[in-house]
């Protein structure tokens, strides 16, 4: 009969050992249609979201054929010491999540040294009063432990440390993807300065050029002297227009050092004007989003692991089980701890004190295991908002891409330097006067700014669509100017 009782209470252990008290969880559905706003509802095609939030993002930023920054990208990668943070809080989730898996397997500890007792005459079985001398016992010995995970306390506390190691690995994903973003935004947007700031230049120049007009003409008598101030006034506001776009270029310089793991005066880029060719970028179904982007796989992994806790939380209701041995070496001397008969060993009850339960904690669990399912409650929103916001950033990056290559196109540059060569011409020969001469230089430069800062724009805003969708995607082809793409 013992050996079948025996034989059942295993059984039964093995089977509580496989049980756990965590809700089902269910990967929740992101709240997604079957095309972007933004797009051709044609074109677009619905997808069943499936996980590949693993997948590699690649240098993306290579589409800009540049190889400056592609170089400032690999310095990013290598120095960056928000990056470098990221990377250490991984390896701290790393590191719990081994903490967690250890409690699968029994823990061992060795230990040696003295005690010094007196043993009373009643446990020893001799007659009340009588004199038990103090002794001094060595002990050199091995202990064992054990917990048998009842209830799934264990596994859900493992389940939990690798859903946060998930998280972890998502969030610095966003992190190195938000940090390339960056690096590629300052760039290009320090590159579009140098493209503005060349144009003033030459402005500078036809504006000296000018002036020297004016000056020839006011000292010959054919003009006066409010011409000349006007000149002046005009060159001296294109030249404070220069300087004021220097300093703005010198604070991109100096963030893009900070974004590359350098001192802002180990990092001088000379100046090279932007030359921006649009780039198709092909944005896919909304449901991707749930497999590209990594804050959202993150956002995803959060609530995993708050089930998990629910579960942690609910297990602390039932016995924890505990199995403990101990198997050593007791002696009065040091020298006989050698000896065979000092062996000592114990094994720890299958019942009793071994099988432990809190009965009434005020309250405690109670509350432990609301908190946990609040947890859970917010991180199920904060996934929600996250798929939210991801939508909402992709639809402002196509609609922008959309409008300002509709704003390109409508450009009437052509135009205004043309009236701009009329209006010269007719002051050369005395027909208008020099104000007509400015308002048609003016409207000149500001198309032919608005054209660079267009461009400049539209370089941003397919770094944010890239950073919108997740990171890399197929090849894409480049269109002509103009492109509504």
């Amino acid at each position: 009969m013992r050996p079948l009782l025996r034989t059942t209470a295993l059984a039964a252990v093995l089977f509580l050992a496989a049980c756990s008290v965590a809700p089902t969880y269910q990967r929740p559905d992101g709240m997604v249609g079957a095309a972007f706003k933004e797009t051709v509802p044609e074109s677009a095609q619905w997808k069943r979201a499936e996980p590949s939030e693993a997948i590699a993002r690649g240098q993306w930023w290579t589409i800009f054929d540049d190889a400056k920054l592609d170089e400032l990208q690999a310095d990013a990668a290598r120095a960056n010491q928000t990056l470098k943070a990221g990377l250490a809080r991984l390896a701290q989730a790393r590191a719990a999540a081994g903490s967690a898996e250890s409690q699968r397997f029994p823990q061992f500890e060795a230990g040696a040294g003295a005690t010094r007792l007196r043993a009373s005459p009643v446990s020893l079985g001799l007659p009340a009063g009588t004199d038990v001398p103090p002794q001094t016992l060595w002990r050199a010995q091995l202990s064992a432990s054990y917990e048998v995970d009842l209830f799934g306390r264990v596994a859900n506390e493992v389940a939990a440390a690798r859903a946060d190691v998930a998280q972890t690995e998502g969030l610095y994903k966003s992190l190195l993807l938000a940090i390339q973003a960056d690096v590629a935004q300052t760039y290009l947007a320090l590159r579009g300065f140098d493209a503005e700031i060349a144009l003033l230049a030459d402005t500078v120049r036809l504006r000296e050029e000018a002036l020297a007009l004016v000056e020839r003409r006011f000292k010959v008598g054919e003009i006066a002297e409010l011409d000349v101030a006007r000149a002046k006034t005009e060159l001296a506001t294109t030249r404070a227009e220069r300087v004021a776009l220097t300093r703005r270029r010198a604070e991109l310089e100096h963030a893009l050092a900070v974004l590359v793991g350098k001192t802002p005066a180990e990092l001088n880029l000379p100046s090279q004007p932007l030359a921006f060719k649009p780039i198709a970028i092909p944005p896919g179904v909304p449901s991707e989003l749930l497999e590209r982007r990594p804050d959202i796989a993150a956002a995803e992994r959060a609530m995993a692991a708050a089930n998990a806790r629910i579960g942690i939380a609910r297990a602390a209701w039932f016995p924890r089980l505990t199995l403990t041995g101990l198997f050593g070496l007791e002696a009065a001397n040091t020298g006989d701890l050698v000896r065979a008969s000092s062996r000592t060993w114990a094994l720890g009850p299958l019942a009793g004190t071994a099988l432990a339960m809190t009965l009434f904690d005020g309250g405690r669990r109670a509350a432990n295991e609301q908190g946990a399912r609040g947890a859970f409650d917010e991180t199920a929103a904060d996934y929600q908002q996250t798929v939210l916001g991801a939508l909402r950033e992709v639809e402002d990056s196509l609609s922008g891409l959309h409008i300002l290559a509709q704003q390109a196109a409508a450009q009437a540059l052509e135009s205004a330097q043309r009236a701009a060569a009329l209006s010269t011409a007719r002051y050369r020969a005395g027909y208008v006067n020099y104000l007509e001469v400015i308002d048609a230089e003016r409207q000149v430069l500001a198309n032919q700014r608005t054209a660079t800062q267009v461009e400049r724009e539209r370089a941003l805003a397919t770094v944010a669509l890239v950073r919108a969708l997740g990171g890399g995607w197929d090849a894409a082809p480049k269109l002509a100017a103009g492109s509504t793409q």
